[in-house]
């Protein structure tokens, strides 16, 4: 087979593909805003249309034969054969089954979206919820809304256990032994690799995060009136305690209540070059009954329709999560346009997920809160000292939180039909160091929606942490002028170019592990994310 006819095979093959794949994309887009079960419904059904087209036997037939022997092909061929064998691979299971998974996986989102924790006969939204565990120091009230926000494991837990159940099924219909190690393969990662990275890091953040969480226990202890042995998951201002408490004297918020928090993330990216108000004025960016009440960025139609649903409030939660997002933007938006449809994507789910957490890091950092002007240099050096202390100890909160997840999911799919509930608060005394509440024998682990709507892709932050501390060493010591080597990157249009040319434009023209050998001069180390915030 020639370049000719894989040419003339792709073309006929992306007529149908394509547009179907930009209607996947509006109809998710439609259902996560609305939260309408007709929308949902809609959305399952596309998204069979769109697996039956890759799931076709011939067409995959072909697309192995050219997988297997296609070393006379160009390169650009080549690559976009492996992308086409793994999208295809993952859905050559029987049409039903796959329905059933499309349709259940869709359902369970749904369920996500409308529900609503209920305290003393409240509803109350996620931000609610955040909202009095940021603020109130009442433990029994906290208690009560952190375990009403935990209930909605109890609406979805069968059908979830029912869909990982499904998921396996097709895994080892293609050959795998369960879906986590279906997943990591089809995503180019070697599990054996990744376990032994998070083994390292594990290691690696073990002592210095139990003495920082010992410091944070005791100022917890004292704003709540009790002993550090009665400290539990409600007491934290993350329902899952994957973001760092507020114990050093700083209350951040009170730098961006009074800016627009669509004005401070426009300023910044547009002052490093990267355009992003045509983004925005897509978006949905506040809340509304019945919609997602997460956050997400999504490219309809990779030609420039890019999107962010967020629920936007002016504090800091917020000013990070919309830089997170808007890193997410920038990465698909800046993709070369002239490259082919298959590889006009980031290189890999994790690096971009590694521009994200760059951005998303600055809402903590001094130098950006002054530099888009929140404070003085006099407040700047009140409060760097605990700033500094914040975000590392948000770096290790977050890296033994994914420990969490990453074990759990790869433990789920071995063998769903173990005590989860058990393995969950193992998992979190284990890694996090939190003492589990009471009782135990509740789906908690359930709550966490991106088990549903991400399923192994945890583990894909936390590579994301360690490749934006690897991206941020090379920018300081080779894109930023001499003397600005700590600033915040504000107003340097050399980053933004940097960005573009080294890691935005080839999008998945190379394979992610050559991409960051060509973007940085050296392999994925986590060297870098061990000199910013473990030593």
């Amino acid at each position: 087979m020639t370049s000719s006819d894989f040419a003339s095979f792709l073309e006929a093959f992306l007529q149908r593909a394509e547009p179907l794949s930009r209607e996947v994309n509006l109809a998710y887009w439609t259902a996560t805003v609305s939260g309408r079960e007709a929308d949902f419904d809609k959305l399952a059904e596309l998204q069979v249309r769109l697996q039956k087209l890759y799931s076709d036997p011939k067409d995959f037939e072909r697309i192995k034969t050219w997988h297997l022997s296609g070393s006379g092909l160009p390169d650009i061929d080549k690559r976009q054969i492996d992308i086409l064998y793994h999208a295809s691979l993952r859905n050559q299971i029987s049409p039903d089954l796959n329905e059933r998974i499309t349709k259940l996986s869709t359902r369970i989102e749904n369920q996500f979206n409308v529900y609503r924790a209920n305290v003393n006969g409240k509803a109350l939204t996620s931000n609610d919820i955040l909202t009095i565990l940021k603020e109130s120091n009442d433990s029994v009230l906290r208690k009560n809304v952190w375990l009403s926000g935990k209930k909605v494991g109890n609406v979805v837990h069968d059908d979830l256990l029912t869909l990982v159940k499904l998921r396996n099924e097709a895994a080892e219909v293609l050959g795998y032994p369960n879906y986590y190690s279906m997943s990591l393969d089809l995503n180019e990662q070697n599990e054996e690799e990744v376990v032994g990275l998070f083994d390292e890091l594990e290691k690696l953040t073990r002592e210095p995060f139990a003495e920082m969480k010992a410091t944070a226990d005791e100022r917890m202890a004292e704003r709540y009136g009790i002993a550090t042995t009665e400290i539990r998951p409600w007491h934290y201002e993350d329902p899952f305690s994957q973001e760092a408490p507020r114990v050093f004297d700083v209350d951040l918020d009170r730098y961006f209540k009074d800016h627009n928090v669509l004005d401070l993330v426009t300023r910044y990216f547009e002052g490093i070059g990267l355009e992003v108000r045509d983004i925005l004025e897509r978006s949905d960016l506040y809340e509304k009954r019945g919609k997602d009440q997460h956050a997400f960025c999504t490219d309809i139609d990779r030609k420039g329709d890019i999107r962010i649903l967020a629920n936007i409030k002016n504090d800091e939660t917020w000013t990070g999560t919309m830089l997170h997002e808007l890193g997410h933007a920038v990465h698909d938006k800046y993709i070369d346009s002239d490259l082919p449809y298959l590889v006009r994507q980031e290189a890999h789910i994790f690096t971009t997920e590694a521009i994200a957490m760059l951005f998303g890091r600055l809402s903590k950092d001094p130098n950006w809160i002054q530099e888009m002007g929140g404070i003085g240099d006099e407040e700047k050096v009140r409060i760097s000292g605990d700033l500094g202390r914040n975000l590392r100890h948000s770096q290790l909160m977050f890296a033994r939180w994914s420990q969490v997840m990453m074990h759990f999911e790869r433990e789920l799919y071995t063998n769903p039909e173990q005590n989860l509930n058990e393995l969950w608060w193992d998992l979190v005394e284990r890694f996090q160091m939190i003492t589990p509440p009471e009782e135990t024998d509740r789906p908690h682990w359930a709550a966490k929606t991106h088990i549903v709507t991400v399923p192994v892709y945890y583990h894909n932050y936390l590579l994301g942490e360690v490749l934006a501390s690897q991206i941020d060493h090379f920018i300081r010591k080779n894109v930023l002028p001499p003397g600005e080597r700590s600033s915040s990157f504000a107003n340097c249009v050399g980053v933004g170019n940097y960005l573009t040319e080294k890691i935005f434009a080839p999008g998945a023209k190379l394979r992610w592990d050559e991409m960051i050998t060509s973007a940085t001069g050296e392999p994925l180390t986590p060297k870098y994310f061990a000199e910013q915030f473990v030593h």
